[in-house]
């Protein structure tokens, strides 16, 4: 791996976890299955690349990307909870109409931002690169949000909202409701989602309607990798634990992409299958080390 490829992958690692730590509070926290962030991924990308072209503000342009993936979570969790829709098909249905949507918003299928001032301009002014502009403020994100997400945990909402992905019943006989706390966690969720994809189109320079293909998985795999190197016991450990689970993933999917054995290398295409590789490794790391340790005794 070069050392372009590695400052690469530590740039989207950090980047992409917000978008992991959306993942890691809806599948963990609040053990909602959301698959909406394949669309508000791309949706908050087109928002703010929108914004943007017609001259406003970034930071403005990433706010409001923010609300309208808070509106599609929001969306999610209402058919979930009034129409009683199964909450895997509440997000399917929510990602599919994102894509009539977004191309409603863009009006073609993808908007360049090339030319146009981003919120990386201002450190990129600096004299910073712009890979390394992109790392400082992927980096400050990333911290920030972090910040934000232990202290709400440790907030009253943020333990009926963990109380409610452990046990809904024991929450409902304590007079919580649980379509509230549904509805916040995957507004919030998707909101997070939401701004990793504004920020990543900035980053990349074009928003495109089918760049959130495989968002979810990337997440998950994130999460999943975050919690087999480092364990989830505590809130910090858990969340700091996704942002790491994201940097190691994206590692692992440049040095598979840059592996070459005489005429075979992995083509931009094989992205899935390394994915699931990744995931089936992670899964399955604790029982083997486990496995080890009994065969060691």
């Amino acid at each position: 791996m070069t050392s372009y490829a590695f400052l690469g992958a530590i740039e989207h690692g950090l980047l992409f976890s917000l978008m992991a730590l959306g993942v890691f509070l809806t599948f963990r926290a609040l053990d909602f299955p959301d698959l909406s962030v394949d669309g508000t991924f791309p949706l908050g990308a087109a928002v703010c690349a929108v914004f943007i072209t017609k001259g406003y503000n970034p930071y403005l342009a990433v706010t409001i990307a923010a609300a309208s993936g808070a509106i599609a979570g929001a969306i999610t969790a209402l058919l979930n909870t009034k129409l009683k829709i199964l909450n895997l098909l509440s997000g399917i249905l929510t990602m599919i109409g994102s894509y009539s949507i977004i191309l409603r918003i863009m009006g073609m299928p993808n908007i360049s931002l090339l030319g146009y001032d981003t919120v990386y301009t201002p450190i990129e002014n600096m004299g910073f690169a712009p890979q390394t502009a992109s790392i400082v403020l992927a980096s400050i994100f990333a911290v920030v949000t972090a910040v934000l997400l232990i202290w709400f945990f440790h907030t009253d909402l943020g333990l009926a909202l963990r109380a409610a992905g452990d046990n809904m019943k024991m929450v409902r006989a304590q007079g919580i409701s649980t379509d509230r706390m549904t509805l916040y966690g995957v507004s919030f969720s998707n909101c997070l989602v939401s701004i990793c994809g504004a920020l990543a189109a900035q980053s990349l320079g074009f928003a495109d309607v089918n760049m959130g293909i495989g968002t979810v998985v990337a997440g998950l795999a994130s999460v999943i990798v975050g919690e087999a190197a480092l364990s989830s016991r505590t809130v910090l450990k858990a969340v700091t634990g996704v942002i790491i689970g994201s940097m190691i993933y994206r590692m692992a999917v440049a040095y598979a992409l840059s592996f070459q054995i005489g005429d075979f290398r992995f083509a931009p295409g094989d992205l899935n299958i390394i994915t699931v590789v990744i995931v089936v490794f992670a899964l399955s790391f604790p029982r083997l080390r486990k496995k080890i340790g009994e065969v060691r005794q």
